[in-house]
């Protein structure tokens, strides 16, 4: 079984756990990258979701030997035996135990952002990863679930090998696994896509789910999508676009009365933390966003790819029309990078009929001679210390002859990492889509 990235994982493992949705179990997430898994888990089950901080404790001069862990919560799971049969001095324990300590607070407070703990106390614990290879840290992470309070502990993950499922099935209330194949030598080669996890994109998962369980998350479809009759809708999509299909995120609170649909030039746009945290902020605006890929997984192995403005615009073009066939209201584009010279570009075609533009640290200059045809009102975001990015959106800025405005935010640098810049890009993008978009509506 072959999965195309974590969120397909999530998807497939989903639908082996519907039998746990009455027991109104706790989703926790192994970070870092079995939270993406996890996320798509919670989402089907409409259960709360949380992460499940685990440090291992490493016998001192053989730290791949384990002699316990340690949880949120002052939990110790320790090996007594390890620790006879290793002739550990209570010295070298407290030194590792401590320096573990102060790591597993770092990362529960940055993965959670100051929001609590959730209490496990009697209840179903459902503990995910994105894979097994040797299931020491699942196993430790189960026990320090159970010493929480959980009742009931299941584990639940898309693949291991079949020794180690063995093992876990032994000392869990239940096992889920949807592949234990033989010819195991490492997790990722069970992905198509097995990128890294970011700490960013954990702390934004994280952060969507303590919004609310939030609907169910289905499987890829090309269904009707409104929510405009009072429903929130949440759906993976596949989308016709140019003579390929793309994958999309689309999120339509209820209510919601525009779409911003967002564009990079990188396969893993809809995945990207700072693009989602920018969504989640319009979604809580009360307007929709689709989340999509302007470029397969193979096209973007080849980074000029990435600097084909013309292709990607075609297909935001064709994506666009695609969406108006799905949703109601108006339309606007969020593009970051060359993603916004192609949502300048398709922006400027004949009847586009887009009602808002939002460049984030955009390349704008790439749409060349095209950027005087833009006729939505447009933002130019940029970093104060992305000097060079930042004279070409002056540039464009002068190029541009429809609504315009330079926003600069200060000690930003072209990603934006610094702290408190995202946040300030996510809500001049709402304060921008909402003042441009909803009047339209």
């Amino acid at each position: 079984m072959l999965f195309t990235d974590r969120a397909d994982a999530g998807h497939r493992l989903a639908e082996a756990l519907q039998h746990l949705r009455g027991e109104e179990p706790i989703v926790l997430g192994l970070p870092r990258g079995g939270v993406p898994v996890a996320f798509h888990v919670a989402r089907a089950l409409q259960a709360p979701l949380d992460v499940i901080v685990v440090r291992k404790l490493g016998v001192p001069y053989q730290r791949e030997l384990g002699f316990g862990a340690i949880g949120e919560g002052g939990v110790r799971v320790i090996s007594d035996d390890i620790v006879r049969r290793g002739r550990l001095e209570q010295a070298d324990l407290a030194s590792v135990e401590h320096a573990e300590a102060a790591e597993l607070a770092r990362q529960a407070e940055r993965f959670r952002a100051g929001r609590p703990r959730l209490d496990l106390s009697g209840r179903t614990a459902i503990v995910v990863d994105d894979g097994i290879a040797t299931g020491a840290t699942a196993a430790a992470a189960c026990e320090v679930v159970r010493a929480h309070g959980a009742a009931r502990v299941v584990l639940a993950v898309p693949v291991a090998p079949p020794d180690a499922a063995e093992r876990l099935r032994a000392s869990t209330d239940e096992f889920v696994c949807l592949s234990t194949p033989f010819a195991f030598s490492a997790v990722g080669e069970w992905y198509r896509d097995f990128s890294q996890t970011p700490d960013d994109e954990v702390v934004s998962l994280l952060a969507q789910a303590a919004a609310g369980p939030g609907p169910a998350a289905p499987a890829p479809s090309t269904a009707h999508s409104d929510g405009a009759d009072g429903r929130d809708v949440q759906e993976e999509l596949r989308i016709d676009a140019a003579g390929v299909r793309l994958t999309g995120d689309l999120t339509v609170p209820a209510g919601a009365r525009a779409v911003v649909m967002f564009a990079h030039g990188s396969g893993s746009s809809r995945h990207s933390p700072r693009n989602r945290r920018v969504a989640t902020a319009l979604n809580r605006a009360g307007l929709g966003t689709l989340l999509f890929d302007l470029l397969t997984p193979a096209e973007e192995a080849n980074r000029a790819n990435v600097f084909d403005i013309e292709t990607l615009a075609d297909r935001l073009t064709d994506a666009t029309g695609w969406l108006r066939g799905r949703v109601a209201g108006p339309i606007g584009y969020f593009g970051a990078s060359t993603g916004a010279a192609a949502a300048l570009r398709a922006a400027a075609s004949p009847g586009a009929d887009i009602g808002a533009v939002v460049s984030r640290g955009g390349r704008p200059d790439l749409a060349g001679p095209l950027l005087p045809g833009v006729q939505a009102p447009t933002l130019l975001i940029v970093g104060g210390n992305d000097p060079q990015v930042l004279d070409l959106n002056r540039e464009a800025e002068a190029a541009l002859r429809c609504e315009t405005r330079l926003e600069i935010v200060p000690g930003a640098t072209h990603l934006f990492e610094e702290r408190g810049a995202l946040q300030q890009v996510a809500d001049l993008a709402r304060d921008w889509f909402t003042s441009h978009l909803v009047t339209q509506a």
